[in-house]
């Protein structure tokens, strides 16, 4: 099930994105792919140095709160930006993208991931972990390093099909 209908993704090819990512190649690498990437590599970063603090393998002289707090600034910044090069992208290709189950699994991964961080990950955090118990800390580390590898994946192998 797609989440929107063929006739968006060919208005958005045909749109002012679209056209700018098909004629100027050099655009679309620079300011698509590149500030995708970069943004995917500070997403991913805020993601394992959060989890990995609550999983007890890094910064143990740190308190997880603040690494968590301070990770999901960098995690919402890379976050927007991802999403601003993606569309970008995205429109150049859009009819293609459409037909693409890869495209699919990715964008559904990436609402089950952004979903995850704003109403589990983030509302449990935001208090003083010393309250939670060890294990939810540690199982909501995995799950959110499962959920992200998953979209990662699904946004990668977009490139194999």
């Amino acid at each position: 099930m797609e989440l929107l209908p063929l006739s968006f993704f060919e208005w958005a090819e045909t749109s002012f994105l679209g056209y700018i990512g098909k004629t100027y190649g050099g655009i679309y690498a620079t300011f698509g792919q590149s500030l995708h990437l970069i943004s995917l590599a500070v997403l991913g970063g805020s993601v394992l140095v959060s989890d990995l603090r609550l999983l007890n393998v890094i910064l143990k002289d740190v308190p997880s709160e603040v690494v968590a707090d301070q990770a999901h600034k960098w995690f919402r910044m890379a976050l927007i930006a991802i999403m601003v090069t993606g569309v970008f992208m995205a429109a150049a290709i859009a009819v293609k993208l459409y037909y693409n189950a890869a495209f699919w699994a990715k964008m559904y991964a990436l609402i089950a991931g952004i979903l995850f961080v704003f109403f589990v990950r983030r509302p449990l955090l935001q208090g003083n972990h010393s309250e939670i118990k060890p294990w939810v800390l540690k199982m909501v580390a995995v799950s959110s390093i499962l959920v992200w590898v998953s979209v990662a994946a699904t946004g990668r192998w977009i490139g194999f099909s």
